[in-house]
């Protein structure tokens, strides 16, 4: 609804006080006419109608007062639709240069995809009113001066915050913040949809063919990652009989095409250690020392935390877990995955299979406390069991 009223409005502000009033005259209508048969078409047309009369009172209001004249577009402007999907318009909106990197990708996902405040704290790792104020922020600047509107030349300056919100919004999807399920399949569905998009928008942008694979890979899996019960399965327990070998097969072909153009950048390396672990026939086989190459590359182009934390899992499989921990610990030292539930419950696995119970119980419920998943809950209350 936002993104399609935005499309009239060129202002997220006015769009979203069109949304909210679409929302009331629901309210106010349907208890008493009944509810449309089609729920979502009505609210959508009740926001653009109210965002049409707006723009005419402000048509009205700018005849009146002459000092209030927009800028006039550029001549090479390309109109709203030369990107065909509300949605992904609305998103190269949310990630124009003005705004800081992480903004962009909050205000994305927040405006766009509807994650919840929380959930984005929780995935930028900062506290819930440090996120809610970069919102903010983030929102005034785009009211005070930046229009809806996306320049033909100005694609390539935002494709990188547009793939990492793409990416974000599905891995918020994959393993949910907070909630009884493990994943929540309409963001996975709704970033696999924009990604193919991006793709088919900029067939050229290699990086878009490995996000793309990327998530590929991981679709591909989506129906294995729990139980019947819910219960969260670890990759080697896993049927991979049960894995969807086309999109697997379809992720291999967008990589090996990507990789034969020229250098992998993050997303395509992402991609290729995930076609790695799908191409093995079984958990025992995994090309470990191929997973660790390439992440070594990955964190030599991108230098996150979080990367290194991967490479130190791979790490484990190759040299032991003897050689992780002591890197897992240099990360815990370096404090930028303070409150990231997955440092110490890698380092609580790391100290199990080096036979420290007493610490890795420890770890486990550090863990535990920063986790508010039902799903990863479970899981963790049964790793605490098994070692006792």
């Amino acid at each position: 609804m936002l993104a399609a009223t935005v499309r009239v409005t060129r202002d997220l502000d006015a769009a979203e006080e069109a949304v909210q009033d679409a929302y009331v005259q629901a309210l106010r209508t349907w208890p008493r006419d009944g509810v449309p048969a089609r729920p979502g078409a009505w609210l959508t047309t009740a926001a653009r109608r109210n965002a049409l009369t707006m723009l005419q009172r402000r048509a009205t209001l700018r005849r009146k007062l002459p000092l209030l004249v927009e800028p006039e577009e550029d001549a090479g402007m390309p109109e709203p639709r030369a990107i065909p999907d509300d949605r992904l318009r609305l998103i190269f909106t949310c990630c124009h240069p003005a705004l800081s990197p992480d903004a962009r990708v909050a205000l994305t996902l927040r405006l766009v995809c509807g994650v919840a405040t929380a959930d984005l704290a929780q995935a930028f790792l900062v506290s819930e009113p440090t996120m809610a104020a970069r919102l903010t922020r983030a929102k005034k600047k785009i009211a005070a001066r930046i229009p809806y509107r996306v320049p033909a030349g100005d694609l390539p300056a935002r494709v990188d915050a547009v793939l990492t919100a793409i990416h974000l919004l599905y891995s918020t999807g994959h393993t949910a913040h907070s909630g009884r399920e493990l994943v929540r399949d309409e963001l996975t569905d709704r970033a696999l949809d924009l990604a193919r998009l991006l793709h088919l928008l900029l067939p050229a942008e290699r990086e878009a063919a490995g996000l793309l694979a990327l998530l590929l890979v991981h679709h591909a899996r989506r129906a294995t990652r729990t139980d019947a019960d819910g219960r969260l399965l670890r990759l080697e327990e896993q049927d991979r009989s049960a894995w969807d070998r086309e999109l697997i097969a379809e992720a291999d072909r967008l990589l090996v095409a990507t990789l034969r153009s020229g250098p992998p950048g993050r997303f395509t390396l992402q991609g290729a250690i995930a076609a790695v672990h799908a191409q093995a026939p079984g958990y025992a086989s995994t090309d470990w020392p191929q997973i660790l190459i390439l992440y070594g590359e990955l964190l030599r182009i991108w230098p996150s935390p979080v990367v290194a934390l991967n490479r130190a899992v791979a790490l484990s499989m190759v040299e032991g877990p003897g050689a992780a921990l002591a890197e897992v610990e240099a990360l815990e030292r370096d404090g930028r995955l303070a409150g990231y539930r997955y440092l110490p419950a890698t380092k609580a696995d790391l100290l199990h299979r080096l036979g420290r119970d007493t610490e890795a119980v420890e770890a486990y419920r550090a863990a535990l406390a920063l986790s508010d998943n039902a799903a990863e809950q479970e899981f963790l209350t049964e790793r605490l069991r098994e070692i006792g």
